[in-house]
């Protein structure tokens, strides 16, 4: 046996936390008709309206076998177009169409469900409780970016004095 526990997992814990607040966001979602996925996809292209895949796979951290899908279902359901560039058949460009740019005027419906959970929650809280607000979250979101962050610069480094 070991004293590793699953409940004092850094990782467990940000799995459970993206779970829970993805599924008070599916009121939101299924007003939209779209997955999380899709969802998150669609945030790019309204920052960015007209991207390449490969920009749109770095920005949202997958790859492009998972993305293909998700541009391909939101495709069918007219909310963007897909095309090669002529001058190098390898690269796909992503734009919304207008249906998708109307759907983005009513994508605050997905914050709101999560906003409106988390509400939800603090009214049933002991005074002697937590209970989180939007700073809480903004500061929260800050603090996950920065841990993104550093990570990834850790990773990145090639380890110092090694030989292969």
């Amino acid at each position: 046996m070991t004293d590793i526990r699953l409940d004092e997992q850094l990782c467990f814990a940000l799995y459970s936390a993206s779970r829970a607040v993805i599924a008070a966001q599916r009121p939101g979602l299924a007003e939209l008709g779209l997955t999380y996925p899709q969802y998150l996809a669609m945030l790019v292209l309204w920052e960015e309206d007209e991207i390449t895949v490969s920009r749109l796979c770095r920005r949202l951290q997958l790859d492009s076998g998972t993305v293909s899908p998700l541009l391909r279902r939101l495709e069918t359901l007219g909310y963007l177009t897909r095309r090669r560039s002529s001058s190098d058949e390898r690269s796909v460009t992503v734009a919304l169409t207008p249906e998708g740019v109307a759907l983005g005027a009513r994508a605050d419906c997905v914050y709101d469900s999560l906003t409106a959970a988390i509400a939800e929650t603090s009214e049933h809280q002991r005074d002697d409780e937590f209970t989180f607000d939007i700073d809480d979250l903004t500061q929260l979101r800050s603090t996950l970016h920065h841990l993104t962050d550093e990570l990834r610069r850790h990773l990145d480094e090639p380890t110092k004095g090694r030989t292969t």
